[in-house]
């Protein structure tokens, strides 16, 4: 049993969280996979609330914060959490790197704090101490280019080749990000407890299953 101290309550807590962290690609459904896991379990939920935080204690805006996010600092060598950071002239970088670990510093404390979900931002390799159950979900680009026309607002019109590349692009960046920040590859099975496909999947109906894992 650990005796982690609570930043967010200022109390102290002996026992182990119960952590799922979901990695996804983008339009398998990983989001609302999380969402409904966490009301199917009663414990919390974290996913924007992060940026807000983040943005709360930056005094940068959330969607510069997002833009930050979305874009990993263009560098040859990957930079793990714990190594050293050297000063650099590049004031840009230098704020990409205060935003990762002010990022890195709410995840640990939100996974200290109680039970919880936390999807995407490398929180699979930031809570690597705090033993988190890794869930990655992907699907066939059919699926994911369903799931996107179903949620996409009324007037965005984008034909089957723009919202392939939209797919496509996003899920390159996400593999960029966290291979830079972890040195390992994005969506690699053996980084995870669980992969889970959901093509042709209605998100709902599975739920319940994947909840049983943890009770």
């Amino acid at each position: 049993m650990l005796c982690r101290q609570s930043l967010f309550a200022g109390q102290r807590k002996c026992r182990m969280n119960k952590i799922i962290t979901i990695g996804r690609e983008f339009g398998s459904g990983g989001r609302e996979l999380g969402r409904r896991l966490s009301e199917e379990l009663g414990i919390a939920y974290y996913d924007q609330e992060i940026i807000r935080e983040i943005s709360k204690r930056t005094s940068l805006s959330e969607k510069y914060v997002q833009a930050i996010m979305d874009h990993y600092p263009v560098f040859s060598y990957p930079i793990h959490i714990g190594r050293s950071f050297y000063p650099t002239v590049n004031p840009m970088f230098e704020q990409t790197m205060s935003v990762y670990q002010e990022q890195t510093r709410i995840i640990t404390e939100l996974a200290a704090e109680s039970d919880c979900i936390i999807v995407g931002r490398c929180a699979d390799y930031i809570l690597k101490e705090y033993n988190p159950f890794r869930i990655f979900v992907y699907a066939d680009m059919e699926s994911k280019m369903k799931r996107c026309r179903q949620k996409a607002p009324e007037d965005e019109k984008l034909t089957d080749r723009e919202l392939r590349q939209k797919i496509t692009g996003i899920d390159k960046k996400r593999a960029k990000y966290y291979e830079f920040y972890t040195g390992q590859s994005w969506g690699n099975k053996l980084n995870f407890d669980l992969c889970i496909n959901t093509t042709q999947t209605v998100i709902k109906d599975i739920v319940p299953a994947i909840a049983k894992l943890f009770r």
